[in-house]
């Protein structure tokens, strides 16, 4: 990658597209294939290009979802600029980037996961809604600007409710 130093809010951005491949994202996850990696990284740098210069490269495997991009960063997706760099980076957009609608039974896993993670450490754990992230710290207070990595108990708490995150429709990690 063309990048090699990131602000601290774009490391947690991409920590957050590892976490939440490993416990938890709503998005179908992106094959390994060199075809993908590549389009995801050509979506990457065109987002820099228009735009939003702290926009992170996908991890290795290629993925780069939404929720990872945002959550635990300082972007803004609601932003005038980040609009006008996603609807100019269209064509390259890569498979699952902006996720999809839960069904019914993955919605009931979701809010099942949203218990668990409140009743192993914690505590504000929101219930996400079925056209959203199964994990969003932007609405989590006690983790407001903190990387998931540093928030006491996160992690094991997404390992103790994988299983429902993996009815919630996650794909990746174990």
């Amino acid at each position: 990658m063309s990048r090699t130093l990131r602000p601290l809010a774009t490391t947690a951005a991409i920590a957050m597209v590892a976490l939440i491949s490993a416990c938890g994202s709503n998005a179908p996850a992106a094959t390994s294939s060199a075809a993908n990696v590549e389009q995801a990284v050509k979506f990457s740098q065109c987002m820099r290009a228009n735009g939003v210069p702290n926009f992170p490269d996908p991890d290795a495997s290629g993925a780069l979802t939404i929720d990872g991009v945002v959550n635990g960063s300082s972007l803004d997706p609601n932003s005038a600029t980040f609009q006008q760099a996603i609807s100019a980076c269209k064509d390259l957009e890569p498979p699952g980037f902006m996720g999809y609608t839960r069904s019914a039974q993955q919605q009931e896993a979701a809010l099942k996961f949203a218990q668990c993670m409140r009743d192993n450490g914690v505590p504000d754990f929101p219930d996400p809604t079925a056209d959203g992230p199964l994990i969003d710290t932007t609405r989590i207070p006690s983790m407001a600007g903190k990387d998931p990595r540093s928030y006491p108990g996160f992690q094991a708490a997404t390992q103790k409710c994988r299983d429902f995150a993996a009815a919630a429709g996650v794909t990746g990690g174990k």
